[in-house]
């Protein structure tokens, strides 16, 4: 989600500090080092040149893509109806699924009834100052920097907004919402902002510990009884916190495949299939990207407000801060002014070639890791709100500073390789931790509180310089990771930091992610892996069950063999030989990604069926190495 794609996804040691342990290491840091950006983005500057490996295009192609020119709409919205933020370090690419942040992922949704709201004249008691002609004079250099990353990399559209210390917010659209179609992107154009939606996730869980409905250190078998991780000692030791900082000891990404793409598991069978889910680390050691346990947070709002985790982010936040565009879940949306979904579907692998088309595959369950639906306009008052710590412009809080303190506290430490910032990379940072919700990071000399968000087709990023009073929302209609390189080119700005070509540094860092990618396949790009199957088709052919996803059917066809995950409707296909006693998928173009399925074969039968991403480019939510699947006698 994802909520998939995350961005510090890559990262693989983490230690979790204490509050005082981290705060320490961050000011150490802060004494020792200039501080610089989160980002890993390789910086290496090359010109945007085509190029080749085995004879394969790598993308992006650097077309001469022509964006349809910004389109702010310097409308004066009042008396409306009011309806009711990944990290910052290394991603993995944005292909589909949550988020994440997946961050995800396409599909038909099920749309809801949209909640309505009283008017009361104004906005709302944060209604934002009007966006009028003189704001986008003032900000003439962004739309030749927009439009720069938007030629380079075929982003047909982007949402910005930018926050200012004593200037008027910038919201402002770029480009089209859908390729094919000439509807523009302007400032209300709503986008999946997936895994930021985890910080409205933990400023909900502080708003409730503020109304004493809550404690963050109350174990989560108080608030659900039900809960349960597969070693009965994390069981009673796991936090409303340690829902919120990813080092439970679960593997990234784990229980993905039960939310991405569309499935038919609920909330109560996601907590429930919690407890199948191997751990791979020991409790609160190492830090591991998820979206399963923020589900469960979501639940643990639902259960101490008495209101679904939608229905609380829709009266408690978004109505407060004047969010009149926002919708917390995908099935409330009702206006046609909503950012389309695109993505690189290969060949030969998702994540390369031609920008194409592809529908949003994810549902209502996933709210609290990645649910929420942003316009750039609604992003000035959520950042600001931030910014002012919880208060609103009226003076009145929705969270205290003590809570605005627990959710900014580094909690669990993020391994970079210590470097720091240099010649080469001003992007990287000396130190990272994930706190609530948010990332911890350094940026050019300042703290940077962020987040990035993925899914199917989309990817965003939010951004806080808190001390300088400076925010970003970058919104767009890809789902790959030109959002963070943006991100990082208007944060440079805002601080007057020295010129850095951050197109040539996502184009090179695009370029050696393909690069591995192509070599790691090798000759199955082309043919398939030497072997194939050892027994009679029939002999694979059964019902196979893991006890968290469910059950997967391998069927006899005139053809050979066929593949039904049962709990993913999008998930069939047929299967291909892929090398000695394993298969591979063939799912629908846009849907996902495909499997390699492998089966283990003792005394002439099937003992066990185990699976992998078939593409090395695969967003992690596609967690098929996490099944373990038996036959069902």
């Amino acid at each position: 989600m994802s909520v998939r794609r995350h961005t510090s996804a890559s990262i693989s040691r983490i230690a979790s500090l204490s509050p005082s342990t981290t705060d320490c290491a961050f000011r150490l840091s802060c004494m020792l080092f200039a501080w610089s950006p989160e980002g890993a983005m390789s910086s290496v500057a090359i010109g945007p040149a085509r190029q080749r490996y085995e004879g394969w295009q790598l993308s992006p192609p650097f077309r001469s893509f022509k964006p349809a020119s910004a389109t702010p709409s310097n409308k004066v919205r009042s008396n409306r109806h009011c309806p009711i933020s990944p990290m910052t370090g290394p991603s993995y690419p944005i292909t589909p699924a949550f988020d994440h942040e997946g961050e995800d992922m396409a599909q038909t949704i099920d749309r809801r009834e949209i909640l309505k709201f009283t008017s009361a004249g104004a906005i709302a008691s944060f209604a934002l100052p009007a966006i009028a002609a003189d704001i986008y004079d003032d900000a003439s250099w962004l739309d030749p920097l927009v439009g720069h990353f938007m030629n380079s990399f075929d982003v047909p559209g982007f949402g910005i907004t930018i926050l200012r210390p004593s200037k008027p917010p910038i919201a402002r659209g770029y480009g089209i919402r859908t390729l094919g179609k000439t509807d523009k992107v302007d400032e209300h154009t709503l986008f999946a902002i997936a895994s930021n939606s985890k910080a409205f996730t933990a400023t909900a869980l502080a708003m409730l510990v503020d109304d004493g409905k809550v404690e963050w250190e109350a174990p989560v078998t108080r608030y659900i009884p039900e809960f349960a991780m597969s070693d009965p000692a994390v069981t009673a030791m796991m936090t409303v916190r340690d829902l919120l900082v990813h080092s439970s000891g679960l593997p990234l990404g784990a229980g993905d495949l039960m939310q991405f793409p569309e499935t038919t598991h609920s909330i109560a069978d996601i907590v429930h299939g919690l407890r199948y889910l191997p751990l791979e680390t020991g409790f609160r050691t190492r830090y591991a990207y998820d979206n399963v346990l923020y589900i469960v947070a979501g639940e643990v709002i639902a259960r101490a407000s008495g209101m679904s985790w939608q229905d609380f982010i829709a009266a408690r936040i978004l109505r407060p801060l004047g969010m009149a565009d926002s919708v917390p879940v995908l099935s409330r949306i009702r206006t046609a002014n909503v950012a389309g979904r695109h993505a690189r579907l290969g060949p030969p692998l998702r994540g390369m070639g031609p920008m194409q088309r592809v529908a949003p595959d994810e549902q209502d369950k996933i709210g609290a890791a990645g649910g929420i639906n942003a316009s750039a306009y609604d992003a000035a008052a959520w950042l600001q709100f931030q910014l002012d710590r919880g208060r609103l412009s009226n003076g009145k809080r929705l969270f205290s500073e003590a809570q605005a303190d627990a959710m900014w506290t580094p909690r669990t430490l993020l391994n970079g390789n210590g470097k720091g910032p240099d010649l080469s990379n001003p992007g990287r940072s000396v130190l990272g931790a994930y706190a609530l919700g948010w990332g911890v990071h350094d940026y050019r000399g300042q703290r940077l509180i962020s987040h990035s968000g993925g899914l199917t087709g989309q990817a965003t990023e939010h951004a806080l310089l808190p001390d300088r009073g400076f925010g970003v929302a970058v919104y767009s209609n890809v789902e790959e990771r030109t959002a963070r390189a943006l991100r990082n080119a208007i944060l440079d700005h805002l601080l007057g930091a020295p010129a850095f070509d951050w197109v040539a540094a996502r184009a090179k860092d695009v370029a050696q992610e393909q690069g591995e990618a192509l070599k790691e396949m090798g000759a199955a790009l082309r043919t398939p892996p030497p072997g194939g199957p050892s027994l009679a088709l029939d002999v694979y052919a059964g019902r196979y069950r893991d006890p968290w996803y469910g059950d997967v059917v391998v069927m006899r066809t005139a053809n050979g063999l066929s593949i039904d995950f049962t709990r993913t409707p999008a998930f069939k296909s047929a299967l291909e030989p892929w090398g000695k006693d394993a298969f591979r998928t063939r799912f629908a173009p846009g849907v996902g990604e495909d499997a390699v399925v492998q089966f283990k074969i003792e005394a002439g039968r099937i003992s066990s069926v185990t699976m992998k991403a078939l593409s090395p480019l695969a967003d992690f939510s596609f967690d098929f190495q996490h099944l373990q699947l038996v036959p069902v006698r």
